[in-house]
């Protein structure tokens, strides 16, 4: 698994960022066109089609509650723990895409500024699902950029070899992403198009991390087995996270991410412990020749 992961993200090329490139300029000549590149007339010509998605999105609480939990970096992190494992070098390129995403939303919500509907919008006009998100950080959407940061490197990091199930895997990358990513407006946290910028942004995101890494040997330790009893702290960390946050909300997504906590704490204390009897043995042949 290890080695397709490798060989596929080598056959990658710049032209990858052609793309979404096209689709930010298409965004920023369509809000120039609008007469929308300042905060108020942006939140303006996105309130109808807010209200429309919101209202039918929300019509399905759990689901919507569930999905944009994803976009939390714990949850979907934690459901890929295993990977750590049986795929580092993906965890390699998503740690680096992490840190460029993590850059790139601070940074573009910090200068844009844009209010979130909670904050302008009569909150009895929408459906709020959860806490309420208020502030001037509705653009871009954080959740829509680690959703699409981390597909992205699944997306590429997995890739079958044959066009046709390239193109079915693409297609069902894409379409998860999406309908994951539209739970922000579903929830009321995010107008549409700070959803789509998200989104756009993270595939950058992740494109970018994937570069890095293949430039620059950073993370390369993770594949180490003797660094394991670092991952088996941050794993229990996680856990005693997770837990806290199924005592505040009793989520399916919590379970599931929990149980793959688990799953890769069993194995990597279970290689550990192997390996600490391995050497003791070793230590006592040893010493008795």
């Amino acid at each position: 698994m290890n080695e397709n992961i490798i060989s596929n993200y080598a056959k990658l090329k710049s032209s990858l960022f052609y793309l979404p490139l096209f689709l930010l300029i298409s965004i920023v000549v369509f809000l120039y066109i609008q007469n929308a590149l300042n905060v108020e007339a942006y939140t303006q010509i996105q309130k109808n089609y807010f209200f429309f998605f919101n209202s039918k999105l929300s019509q399905l609480p759990s689901i919507q509650y569930n999905l944009t939990q994803l976009g939390d970096v714990l949850i979907i992190f934690s459901l890929l723990s295993i990977f750590i494992i049986y795929a580092p070098k993906m965890w390699e390129s998503l740690i680096s895409a992490s840190l460029v995403s993590a850059l790139l939303s601070g940074l573009l919500k910090a200068l844009f500024a844009v209010p979130r509907p909670a904050e302008t919008l009569d909150n009895k006009s929408f459906v709020i699902i959860g806490k309420a998100c208020s502030g001037y950080s509705s653009l871009p959407s954080g959740h829509s950029i680690t959703v699409f940061t981390t597909l992205t490197i699944l997306l590429f990091g997995f890739m079958p070899k044959e066009l046709k199930f390239k193109i079915l895997w693409c297609f069902l990358a894409i379409i998860t992403g999406l309908i994951i990513v539209s739970t922000r407006v579903g929830v009321g946290a995010h107008y549409p198009l700070d959803v789509i910028v998200g989104s756009i942004i993270g595939y950058i995101s992740g494109l970018i991390g994937i570069f890095i890494n293949q430039k620059y040997s950073i993370w390369t330790w993770i594949g180490n087995r003797k660094y394991y009893p670092v991952f088996i702290v941050l794993f229990l960390v996680c856990c005693c996270l997770l837990v806290n946050k199924l005592i505040g909300d009793n989520l399916i997504i919590y379970y599931l991410s929990l149980t793959s906590l688990i799953t890769s704490l069993y194995i990597t204390t279970n290689v550990q412990i192997k390996k600490q009897i391995k050497f003791k043995s070793l230590r006592m042949d040893s010493e008795l020749s």
